[in-house]
């Protein structure tokens, strides 16, 4: 008997043959519930059932979808510990993971609701005409973002809650006034049911058009292909590996009518150790590090798997500290058999190349399914010469490169491929005599964190969480935050429109009474 279902706009299907199962990699056994793999005709039914949504979405007030975020926050909660305990069978995190993610989940939501209740988001700018302008009258002139579309959404193997079903990307296409069709990760298929019926009870409540929202499963990538070829979809979010995300920009710029794809893929966010700073608190960096290497088995997009230095007596002083701590932590359990092996078959590749050496690992046997963290290290010239070392490996690993001097420090930043984060571990005003290494790392990276650990993303306004190819597709554009709202929009100008046929964004009275940018000059006055 299928147990669990795909949600194709406010109902349930499971028409597929196909079927699967989650699994709980703490216990090393199947979960009992069973999960159709969402069919042809099911794909069908969602993209045309969002394609009809969208007619009536795009025009509805901010007032009101800000009631549809919240509303989903509220039955998001309603789940309560069912969810809690779902999210832990599919994942083995702990209950506070699943709190703390959840609560996060929430936070964006309202975050979004709030910003669209209000409204002056949408970057209204007024150039009224001038008809007596001399010798060439002005036209009129309004303009506004406006939504792009249906958007398809893949859920994260690593963010059950916060980058899937009702996460980040789910949260601010809604916002923004796109319908959405979420791909389920099949690793955690009925955590994204749960919050699935969340997010149609909303909808049902607060009087969203059916189709709105819809969830697919599936556990390879058939469903997915196939929703990002679809001609109705406008837009795709994704969070995940580098091979996963290239494939679908591909997939979609192939097509008849290429559309934009956001993802967030692979980062080692290198940390850049200044001299004085290792050599007056290296001992203290190092236990931080060590932390910050295994915090959630590794598995943060944000993790440190990169650590910069110059050769020195410090240096070397950090690495056997380093070394000593990550030994002492207790190995967790990651999220999949399948990530697991495929962290050790990364790790020992890295490990086993020329010239690195491993100077740290966790060598007992350990329960199934957790992770034995390493360190490793190599000098700077056979990093640079060597690209496999620069390769991601996603979980507790970091490898620490020793660079003959500043010069070649700079060189293998300036070598990196594009990162989410870096980081710089100075003492004060030692950062000054660097300004080649702040500027070579800046080009690298989408945020630059100074004397802290690239682990945690703040969900605020000033938050970038993207970074140049391949951290990201778009290095414009963040996947969190207020600004990841920009994503599923277009600019769209009025000319010379009557004012009565204008959005309330753009009439002359202001009736929203947002900020808007009127000849230049930010107010909101009505015209």
């Amino acid at each position: 008997m299928i147990t669990g279902k795909n949600y194709i706009g406010n109902s349930l299907s499971a028409d597929g043959t196909i079927t699967y199962r989650t699994f709980n990699p703490k216990t090393n056994t199947t979960n009992e519930n069973i999960y159709s793999e969402a069919t042809s005709k099911e794909i069908q039914e969602a993209v045309n059932l969002a394609s009809e949504a969208f007619k009536e979405f795009r025009t509805i007030s901010g007032v009101k979808k800000a009631a549809f975020l919240n509303a989903i926050a509220d039955e998001i909660l309603a789940l309560d510990d069912e969810l809690v305990k779902v999210y832990m069978s599919e994942t083995g995190l702990p209950e506070g993971r699943a709190k703390g993610e959840r609560g996060r989940t929430i936070g964006q939501l309202r975050t979004f609701a709030k910003l669209i209740e209000e409204g002056s988001w949408v970057e209204a700018r007024i150039d009224p005409a001038q008809p007596e302008r001399i010798p060439n009258p002005r036209v009129d002139l309004r303009k506004m973002l406006v939504p792009i579309g249906p958007i398809v959404v893949f859920g994260a193997s690593n963010f059950p809650l916060a980058y899937s079903t009702a996460g980040g990307d789910t949260a601010s296409a809604l916002a923004s006034g796109c319908p959405v069709i979420v791909k389920s990760h099949p690793m955690h298929a009925g955590t994204g049911e749960l919050v699935a019926s969340a997010i149609a009870k909303a909808a049902q409540k607060t009087g969203m058009p059916n189709g709105v929202f819809s969830n697919l499963n599936s556990s390879g990538i058939e469903v997915g292909q196939e929703l990002v070829s679809h001609p109705k979809v406008k837009g795709v979010g994704f969070t995940g590996s580098i091979r996963g995300g290239r494939a679908l920009l591909d997939l979609a710029a192939k097509r008849k009518e290429p559309i934009p794809v956001f993802a967030e893929m692979g980062s080692i966010n290198p940390v850049i150790l200044l001299p004085k700073a290792l050599e007056n608190k290296g001992e203290s960096w190092a236990k931080t590090y060590a932390k910050s290497i295994t915090l959630g088995t590794g598995q943060f997009c944000t993790n440190p798997g990169l650590i910069l230095g110059i050769q020195s007596e410090s240096l070397t002083n950090f690495i056997n500290i380093l070394s000593e701590e990550i030994v002492q932590i207790k190995p967790q359990c990651m999220l999949h058999p399948n990530i697991h092996a495929a962290y050790t078959n990364n790790k020992l590749q890295a490990q086993d190349q020329e010239n690195v050496t491993t100077v740290a690992a966790i060598t007992e046997t350990v329960t199934e399914n957790y992770a034995q963290q390493a360190v490793a290290t190599v000098e700077g010239k056979t990093f640079l010469e060597n690209s496999t070392l620069h390769e991601e490996v996603f979980g507790p690993f970091s490898l620490v490169v020793q660079c003959e001097n500043e010069a070649e420090l700079e060189a293998i930043i300036s070598n990196l491929e594009g990162q989410l984060t870096g980081t710089i571990l100075s003492e004060e005003n030692e950062v000054s005599d660097y300004d080649n290494i702040i500027k070579a790392l800046s080009d690298r990276v989408g945020r630059i964190i100074f004397n802290g650990v690239p682990t945690g993303v703040e969900v605020v306004p000033a938050m970038l969480h993207g970074g140049p190819y391949p951290a990201s597709t778009d290095s414009r554009f963040t996947a969190v935050g207020r600004d990841a709202i920009k994503r599923w929009v277009r600019p769209f100008s009025f000319q010379d429109f009557p004012n009565e046929l204008l959005p309330d964004e753009l009439k002359n009275e202001n009736p929203l009474q947002i900020l808007r940018l009127v000849d230049d000059q930010e107010t909101k006055a009505a015209l």
